[in-house]
C-alpha cells in the first residue's frame, strides 16, 4: 500500500515548496525534478515558470510534468519528481526522462523508490514504453532506486562536474509495463 501521493503543484502546497527547496539548498543538495525551483524566489514565479514547462517554455526545454509527493497521513511535501519528454540529445545523454529528489529529514524511509513506482504507470498512460533514468555513479541510494523499479544498466558516461560531483553519471532504462 502506498504512503505517498503524487500531486500537480498547486496554491494550497506554496509554502511547502518554498520550504522544500529551502531545506534542500541549506543542505547543499541539487534540486532534480523540481524545474528550476533552485532558480526562483517565490511560489508565484516557480508555479507560472513550472505550468509553461507543460507545453514548451522555450530553447533548450521539452514538456515536463512536475508532480509533488506527498505524505497521506499528514499531507507533508517529502519529494519532488518530475517527467520529461521528448528526450532531446543533452537528456538521452545526461539527464533522462525522469528527475527527482526527497528532501534531507525524510530520506532512507524509501520514498524515492515509492515516487518513482507512482509515476511510472503514468509514463506509460503517456505512450512511453520505456524510460531513461540516470544518476551520479556515486549516488548508491538513487542507483538502488532505479534498479529496484526495473532499472537495467546501459552505460556510464563520463561528465563535466557541472553536471554531476563524481564526474560519473550512469544511464537506466526502465521498460514500462503494458
Amino acid at each position: 500500500m502506498h504512503t505517498l501521493k503524487l500531486i500537480r503543484p498547486t496554491q494550497e502546497y506554496a509554502d511547502q515548496v518554498m520550504a522544500y527547496r529551502q531545506e534542500m539548498l541549506d543542505n547543499g543538495d541539487s534540486l532534480d525534478g523540481c524545474a528550476a525551483l533552485e532558480d526562483t524566489n517565490s511560489y508565484a514565479e516557480w508555479a507560472d515558470f513550472e505550468g509553461r514547462l507543460r507545453e514548451r517554455y522555450g530553447e533548450g526545454y521539452v514538456p515536463s510534468d512536475v508532480y509533488l509527493a506527498v505524505r497521506k497521513s499528514d499531507d507533508r511535501l517529502v519529494g519532488m519528481i518530475d517527467f520529461r519528454r521528448p528526450l532531446t540529445e543533452f537528456l538521452l545523454r545526461f539527464g533522462g526522462n525522469i528527475g527527482y529528489s526527497v528532501r534531507p529529514s525524510e530520506r532512507g524511509k524509501g520514498y524515492a523508490g515509492e515516487m518513482l513506482s507512482l509515476l511510472l504507470p503514468k509514463c506509460r498512460e503517456e505512450g512511453e514504453n520505456r524510460v531513461l533514468l540516470t544518476c551520479d555513479a556515486d549516488n548508491e541510494a538513487s542507483r538502488r532506486t532505479i534498479i529496484k523499479n526495473g532499472g537495467v544498466l546501459e552505460n556510464r558516461v563520463e561528465c563535466d562536474a557541472a553536471l554531476s560531483r563524481c564526474g560519473m553519471i550512469q544511464r537506466y532504462w526502465i521498460t514500462l509495463k503494458p
